[in-house]
Order: C-alpha cells, then structure tokens, then sequence
C-alpha cells in the first residue's frame, strides 16, 4: 500500500504558514507618513496656539504700559499750576536762578536755572520726533499762597517785606515776580526762604512781615546777582514753591517714558524710567478764543505773551506704545493716526474719513513693520488756571 507523504507546506498547521502573515512594506510606509503627518498637524496648531498667546500677553503688556503712562501724565497735568498759577497776568514771565550746593568744591560754577511760568510748557519735537512735555507747580506741606510786597526790595537786599508770611517755612523755594507780570528788563527770581531763629538778627528771622534769604550757609539758590537790576517794586509778590515739582517727561533712545525732575534741593535731574515700549508722545495746547473759556482749537504754538497764555486752558497728550512681541511677517504698514478733529488748524495733518488725523512717526524704531502699535490718547483740563482766570484776555 502506497502511503502519501504531505510537504510540510501544505499542512494546515504548519509553522512556516503562520510567517505569511502581518503588514507589509507599503503598509508600514503609509502608516508611518500618516504619523508624520498627524505629528505636523499637532506642531502646527501648537505652534500657532503659542504664537497667539505670546501676541495676545504682550498685547496685554503693551496695553498696561500705555495706559499707565497716560494716567502718569494726566495725573501730573491736573494739578499743574498749581501755587504758580495765581495770577493769569504774570504766565509767561521767564524765570532766573543760579543753584549751587554749599558743599560741593567751591572751584565749581553754578549751575543756572531758567524757565517760564506756566503750568505745562510743551516742547515740540522735530520732523515729528517725540514732545517733550515740563509740567510746574508747587509742592509744599502746607498750603501756597502768594505774598504782596509791602516795600521796595532792591537788587542786593535779602529780606523781602510783605504783608503776610502766612504759609512760609524756611527752605521753601519762592519765585519772585515783578508787578505787571515781568519783560525782558524785569523777570521772575527763584530764592530759597531762610531763618535764623529766634535771637537772629535783624533781617535774617521769619516772621509775620519778613521773608529772608540770605546767601551763604546752607542756602543753595540765593544769589543777588540773579534779581533784576531795578529789583522788586511794592506790589510784586512771592509765590511759595514749596520744594517744587519740575517734571519734564520725554521718550529715550530705548523707547521709554522717562521723568527728569528738578526740585528745591537740586537744579538738575537724571532721567528715570516710568514705562518701557512708548515709542512716541505728541502734546498740543488747547486755546480759547478770546473773552470765552472754552476751548476752541488745538496747536503746538507756545505762546509768547501773557495774554496767550490765559488763553490755554488745557493739554490734549497721545502716545504709542509698542508690544514686544517680535512677528516674522509685517504686521503694521504704516504709521498710527491721531485723531485732531475735523476742525483742527494744525499743520501736516492727513483725511481720515471725515476727520483730521496727524500721523505718529514709528519709523525710527528698528523693524517697526514687524511689531504692533497702538495710540492713547486723552485731554487734561488746567483746573488751576480754570479757577484763577475769571476771564480770558479780551473779555469785559
């Protein structure tokens, strides 16, 4: 009997079978591209999610900055003039001082101060280059108000005479201003208050009637030959500093808000930093017409005389800031607009719709194209010129 031999290849149970089956070479390959493929996918949505959230905090920063900044400002303006402001007459007079620290080497010159007297003095950047904005006014623990002259006071006597000293301490910077307001022959003098106590000399005490300032000792800015030649007529007055608060904020080469103050123990400051990435900042007057006290245009004239002068009754600010998030394509193609109203009559300024707009220069910061902007804006009442003139020039 013949018996048939079966090849192990043809067993159903045959070992060398069971290694015909699995994926093959094309299934693995489209399995693996379908894995990259899903990992792209993944990469990109995360990518573009990260993307999105550093735009949106740095979004968030920038906000913060601008208005922080605005709110600094707007805070400073409000209370401008203030003890300085008395009488709308005399805005505008220029104001002389020579500051010179006692204990410095006494080879060293001083140092000499000018200004006007005026509230907020805006000095207007070129080609549109950020403004640089001085804001005055009196800081003193107690109250400001201002000292009539009772007697002449010539140019090298140092004790004033007035009617009352009432809120005078020593070390509290006065400016003298002349009766009339001042010109070129007669200006405005900063001095500091003096007091020699009780047993002093005659001249050299404060009291009810005498406000001295003698020179030398511990006394930084009293220097005669800083007072006008003709010195100070009986109906001129002092007005009472206190320690001063002279700001004056500007934009650095880094792109930050900086503040530069000059008070009564030093004539001059170093800048410090309020808010990182504001770019620009841009300030105009806002004037009455004469005989109103309502503002009725916006320039970044300053005025010249006193009578102009009466008639700005409020700073209109905008700022730039930027955020610091760096995008790889151009988000902003041209520079920011500021809207100055239909019916404004400042020069350079561009349509936008039915309005005016000037354009905020952004182009000096390196890549602006790939960073984005915003403008803030806003306008700050003078209260204190507000509440001191009960008339602008022109009125009856």
């Amino acid at each position: 009997m013949r018996h048939r031999i079966q090849s192990s290849a043809q067993r159903p149970d045959s070992p060398r079978r069971g290694r015909l089956n699995g994926f093959t070479l094309i299934e693995l390959l489209v399995g693996l591209v379908l894995g990259m493929l899903t990992v792209l996918v993944i990469s990109t949505v995360l990518a573009n999610a990260e993307g999105k959230r550093r735009t949106i905090a740095m979004g968030s920063d920038a906000q913060a900055n601008g208005t922080l900044s605005l709110y600094t400002l707007q805070r400073d303006m409000q209370m401008a003039g203030y003890g300085a402001a008395i009488n709308p007459e005399a805005l505008g007079c220029a104001i002389k001082g020579e500051y010179k620290d006692p204990s410095a080497d006494a080879s060293l010159p001083a140092i000499p101060f000018s200004t006007t007297l005026a509230p907020v003095v805006i000095t207007d950047g070129a080609g549109g280059a950020p403004d640089q904005i001085t804001v005055l006014q009196s800081r003193t623990r107690r109250f400001s108000a201002p000292m009539l002259l009772s007697i002449n006071h010539p140019k090298t006597t140092e004790v004033f005479t007035v009617k009352s000293t009432f809120g005078a301490t020593a070390g509290d910077l006065m400016i003298a201003v002349p009766a009339g307001g001042g010109d070129a022959d007669n200006w405005c003098t900063v001095f500091t208050v003096t007091d020699a106590g009780s047993g002093g000399a005659t001249g050299t005490v404060l009291d009810g009637t005498q406000v001295p300032h003698k020179s030398g000792g511990t006394s930084k800015w009293n220097r005669s030959s800083v007072f006008p030649d003709a010195g100070y007529l009986t109906g001129s007055y002092l007005l009472n500093m206190g320690q001063m608060s002279f700001n004056s904020y500007s934009i650095d080469a880094n792109q930050n808000l900086v503040v530069t103050g000059i008070t009564a123990d030093a004539a001059t400051g170093t800048p410090e930093i309020l808010y990182p990435q504001i770019v620009n900042l841009q300030a105009m007057y806002g004037k009455a017409t004469a005989g109103t006290t309502q503002v009725s245009s916006y320039d970044n004239t300053t005025p010249t005389t006193a009578a102009d002068w009466q008639r700005v009754l409020a700073i209109r600010i905008a700022l730039v800031a930027r955020s610091n998030q760096y995008e790889k394509d151009i988000v902003t193609s041209s520079a920011p607009l500021w809207d100055v109203g239909a019916s404004s009559t400042i020069s350079g300024t561009v349509a936008c719709g039915t309005s005016k707009c000037i354009q905020l220069k952004i182009n000096h910061v390196p890549d602006w194209q790939h960073y984005r902007f915003k403008v803030y804006d806003t306008v700050v009442p003078l209260r204190n010129v507000l509440w001191n003139s009960a008339k602008t020039p022109g009125s009856s």
